[in-house]
């Protein structure tokens, strides 16, 4: 079974006094939804606050990105082992914030993916197309290459125990979401390319959908069947919509067979 899996991506927001607000909220309604894994995503700053609420809670702490040195003379930049250091389990790469405002580029993804790896964090490989390339007809091309880049740069078993995220990027902060069958497309043709590689990683490959989720469509989103949960961004900082995301997830086990 692929277990469902839900992210929330706080982004550059948050307090320690608003941090735990929210988790006042979200930690005892979380705890008893117990067959979907639910990963928070804080900025660096607040990494130890959540590390140290989330013991013992099932719920997992990742980062937002990461560097792709292990340590140096790179000012302002977060290595993967602080992270580890830190009680993360899960990591965001290459997502399109990232990609569209810092430049960075399909075999920087690759490399951070890498040091991901090889700290024993499980990274999640944000993959998604601009609004031009959608309109193009080039949104297969686009993804395929942000898949393929850490395929030939790592080779394909780099994939297994990962998670890719199909994140459009002209549905991320604008209310825009791709339609169900948009979404299950994409995803499918995502698996179908890992599943000519090797079919057993295909299989067992978590694919989540971000794009202004909201807990009013993450139904629609969930049933499809290679929809396998969410990469949530705004909604992950109103309690009540995050809890009704994941609930709406629970029971949706994706059989292997």
């Amino acid at each position: 079974m692929r277990t469902p899996l839900v992210i929330g991506n706080w982004k550059m927001n948050g307090s320690l006094a608003t941090n735990a607000a929210l988790l006042d909220e979200l930690l005892p309604a979380l705890t008893g939804i117990n067959d979907v894994r639910i990963v928070l995503c804080p900025s660096f700053p607040y990494l130890s606050q959540l590390s140290e609420r989330l013991v013992d809670t099932g719920i997992g702490l990742g980062a937002q990105t990461l560097s792709q040195f292990p340590a140096g003379a790179y000012t302002g930049e977060v290595s993967a082992t602080m992270l580890t250091d830190l009680g993360c389990h899960y990591v965001l790469v290459g997502h399109s914030e990232r990609r569209q405002l810092f430049g960075e580029r399909d075999a920087d993804t690759a490399q951070k993916f890498a040091a991901a790896k090889s700290a024993g964090l499980v990274p999640v490989l944000c993959v998604g197309e601009t609004l031009a390339e959608r309109q193009a007809g080039q949104t297969e091309a686009v993804v395929a290459h942000q898949v393929q880049t850490v395929i030939d740069t790592l080779g394909i078993e780099a994939l297994r125990d990962s998670v890719i995220a199909y994140e459009p990027v002209w549905a991320i902060g604008t209310g825009e979401t791709a339609t169900p069958g948009q979404a299950q497309a994409v995803h499918a043709f995502i698996r179908g390319l890992v599943a000519e590689q090797c079919a057993e990683i295909a299989k067992t490959l978590p694919l989540l959908y971000g794009g202004s989720v909201k807990a009013d469509n993450a139904a629609e989103l969930f049933a499809q069947p290679d929809v396998d949960g969410g990469l949530v961004g705004g909604a992950s900082l109103d309690a009540r919509a995050f809890i009704r995301i994941c609930a709406t997830l629970s029971g949706h086990s994706r059989s292997l067979a």
